[in-house]
């Protein structure tokens, strides 16, 4: 296994130290092995500090280069994370056309090398490069098999009933903040992203490059469904509930809904209900200028949203840039008098907002969301602003046996004349004893 390191600033890699986007970590990169970092504590820092790493530039002829991390550390709550790369002097650098007949050995897809991001491949790079004559089959090289990396830590709570699980609810301390849930079928695989950032089992992006595309053709095929929503967040909410892919992770106030969907399906993996916790003042509303900003880079054609320089801490410069404008033109569109001033880390950043209860499905889960930015990322763990906890959920079938009977089942969930059908038509079925 190794490291596979791409960034668009030429000359990084000569620097004591560079910050990745968490949100680009793992991009390219098998869910089984990106299931080991959903975290990152001291056994996965560790991990990775001890895979050789491939260190390239995007999208130029820049050689490669080899080399190992010194360091690797969270910052700001998680959103970024700051490396210091040692280049191996015993490796030259690797010039862009010997890496290429070699892509495919090395699990480098056709993509990557125009975009910048963090992988963790399942190859043996040094084996690769010692056949191609690049480097000696003897490079120092301390191995690290998938059967080597950090297993995914249990949650602290555990509950294999729907007793067991509100003592726990009940037991956890927020000390007066908002709390709100969310439940996923397979802890070991799901990750706190929103659908438009999922990616396949190969680590690729599933629908991020077509956001804007498939937010205006649900517009065009069904208009008549979106009549009343003034606000681009009103459409997303919408179409959400819908499936399409959007922005949007729905969470519940509700803990009884979250454990619902935590059991619902893949009945044979462990669950999770992931408990969330901020400061009243920290939740948004369907007006919100910022929920505003954050929903509308939607309608940015990925070129113009990948395009925007968040580098700089001139907020009047960075107002100036295309996409930005562009971008402001899309909230003047729902808020003529909005300032024309956006705040970088605003674009960036993680919310909470509470929308329209704009059909029946929403208003019995009792449904919020969390509205994620540009490459944003929300840490496993939790940030400074959104706290983070989890109860373990087991023996999934007795669990939705018990919600069955406190009237949390797929007809109510899921209000509407089909499911009530369904869930009606399997109850009566005859099933031997």
């Amino acid at each position: 296994m190794f490291n596979f390191l791409v960034t668009s600033s030429v000359g990084a890699w000569d620097l004591q130290g560079y910050e990745y986007d968490r949100g680009r970590f793992l991009e390219y990169t098998s869910d089984e092995i990106a299931a080991s970092f959903q975290e990152l504590k001291d056994p996965q820092i560790q991990t990775l500090t001890e895979l050789p790493c491939l260190f390239a530039y995007e999208g130029t002829d820049e050689p490669m280069r080899v080399g190992r991390l010194k360091r690797v550390k969270s910052r700001q709550g998680g959103r970024l994370l700051y490396i210091e790369p040692a280049i191996d002097p015993n490796i030259p650098p690797i010039p862009s056309e010997q890496i290429k007949p070699l892509q495919a050995a090395l699990d480098i897809r056709g993509w990557e090398l125009n975009r910048t991001h963090w992988a963790i491949k399942d190859e043996d790079l040094f084996e690769v490069l010692a056949k191609a004559g690049i480097a000696h089959g003897n490079t120092e090289n301390s191995k690290v098999s998938k059967a080597d990396l950090p297993p995914v830590s249990a949650p602290a709570f555990q509950a294999n009933s729907v007793g067991t699980f509100i003592e726990n609810v009940l037991n956890l301390d927020h000390n007066g903040r908002e709390v709100f849930y969310r439940g996923h079928s397979n802890r070991a695989k799901y990750r706190l992203e929103p659908f438009i950032f999922r990616k396949d089992e190969r680590g690729n992006f599933i629908y991020r490059d077509a956001e804007d595309r498939m937010f205006r053709e649900l517009l065009i095929s069904n208009s008549i469904d979106f009549p009343g929503d003034v606000y681009t967040l009103d459409r997303l909410v919408r179409m959400q509930h819908y499936s399409l892919p959007t922005r949007l992770l729905d969470i519940s106030s509700n803990p009884l809904i979250a454990l619902y969907f935590a059991c619902k399906s893949n009945l044979d993996h462990d669950g999770e209900v992931i408990v969330f916790s901020l400061d009243r003042s920290q939740i948004k509303y369907f007006d919100s200028d910022t929920a505003s900003c954050i929903a509308n880079l939607t309608r940015l054609p990925p070129s113009s949203r990948d395009a925007i320089d968040f580098s700089t801490h001139d907020v009047r410069k960075f107002n100036k840039q295309p996409a930005v404008k562009q971008l402001l033109h899309f909230i003047k569109e729902e808020k003529p008098f909005f300032e024309g001033r956006l705040i970088p880390s605003h674009l960036r950043s993680v919310i909470c907002v509470k929308g329209k209860h704009t059909n029946d499905r929403i208003a019995f889960q009792s449904g919020a969301f969390l509205l994620f930015g540009h490459d944003a990322t929300l840490d496993e763990e939790g940030t400074d602003v959104i706290a983070v906890q989890r109860i373990a959920v087991t023996n999934k079938r007795n669990v939705l046996r018990q919600l069955d009977q406190l009237n949390i089942n797929e007809s109510t969930v899921f209000p509407y004349i089909e499911n009530s059908a369904k869930y009606i038509a399997d109850k009566f079925a005859f099933k031997e004893i």
